[in-house]
C-alpha cells in the first residue's frame, strides 16, 4: 500500500494537514536533538525522510540517524531527498522491520517513530524493540495522529478525516483504499493513557504524553530506565 502511495504522499500530508504536520515535527525534533553532544538516531517507519532529514539538520555535525521503512518505494524517494539536501553523510536509509530490528543491544541514543507507529501489526513487539536497541537512559520520541478529546471537534476530525480525506486522497493518489485504511488506523489505536500504559508495560520508564493542535496529534516521550 505505502508504495503505491509513495509519489504523492509527501504532498498529500502537507495539503490534508494544511501544513500543520510540519510544525508537529518541529516540535518533536527539538526533543529529540535537545543536547549539544553526537547522537545515533534511529528513525523507525521513516517513510521518505522527512523526519530523518529534520532530525539530521537539527543535530550536532558529528550525529547520526539511521531510518528503517518496509517500503522500497518510500525509501528510494527519501534517499533523493537526502542527496539533495547534502546529507548522505549523517543519514542511511535502510529496509527494516520494527518488530525485527538488526541492531544490537543499547545501539542508539534516540529513537523516532513519526505517524508510523499505528501501522505496527504488533505493537508490542514493536516497541519492545525499539527499548531494546536505546542506550541506558535513550529517549523514545513518538508522534501520532489522535482523537480529540472535546465532543465538537471530534465530530469535526471523524467528518473530514473518515469522508472528505479519503475521497481527495484517493483522487490524487489513485488508491482510495489507502486512504481509507490510514483514518480508520487512527479509530483503532489505543487511546493516549492506554497506550501510555502499554509503554510502561514494555519496560520504557517517564512515560509522557503531549497533545498538539487540541489533541488531533500527540507527542509520546518515555525513556529506557539506567
Amino acid at each position: 500500500m505505502f508504495d503505491n502511495i509513495a509519489p504523492s504522499y509527501d504532498f498529500l500530508n502537507h495539503l490534508m494537514s494544511l501544513g500543520i504536520d510540519r510544525i508537529w515535527r518541529r516540535n518533536a525534533i527539538r526533543v529529540i536533538s535537545d543536547t549539544d553532544r553526537p547522537l545515533r538516531v534511529l528513525d523507525v517507519a521513516c517513510g521518505t525522510g522527512d523526519f530523518s532529514i529534520g532530525i539530521a539538520k537539527a543535530s550536532s555535525a558529528e550525529s547520526s540517524v539511521t531510518g528503517v521503512d518496509l517500503s522500497e518505494n518510500m525509501l528510494e524517494k527519501g534517499r533523493k531527498k537526502v542527496l539533495k539536501a547534502r546529507l548522505e553523510d549523517k543519514i542511511v536509509l535502510e529496509p527494516g522491520d520494527c518488530e525485527h530490528l538488526h541492531y544490537a543491544d543499547g545501539t542508539f541514543d534516540r529513537v523516532s517513530v513519526a505517524f508510523g507507529v499505528r501501522n505496527f501489526e504488533h505493537l508490542e513487539l514493536g516497541l519492545k524493540e525499539m527499548l531494546r536497541v536505546l542506550k541506558p537512559g535513550g529517549k523514545l520520541v513518538i508522534l501520532e495522529l489522535s482523537l480529540p478529546r472535546n465532543p465538537v471537534l471530534k465530530f469535526l476530525f471523524n467528518l473530514y478525516f473518515l469522508n472528505i480525506l479519503p475521497a481527495v486522497g484517493g483522487l490524487i493518489s489513485g488508491d482510495r483504499a489507502a486512504y481509507r485504511y490510514l483514518p480508520a488506523s487512527v479509530q483503532r489505536f489505543p487511546r493516549p493513557e492506554a497506550f501510555k500504559a502499554m509503554m510502561a508495560e514494555c519496560g520504557f520508564c517517564r512515560v509522557e504524553d503531549y497533545a498538539f493542535s487540541s489533541g488531533i496529534c500527540r507527542m509520546f516521550v518515555a525513556f529506557r530506565p539506567e
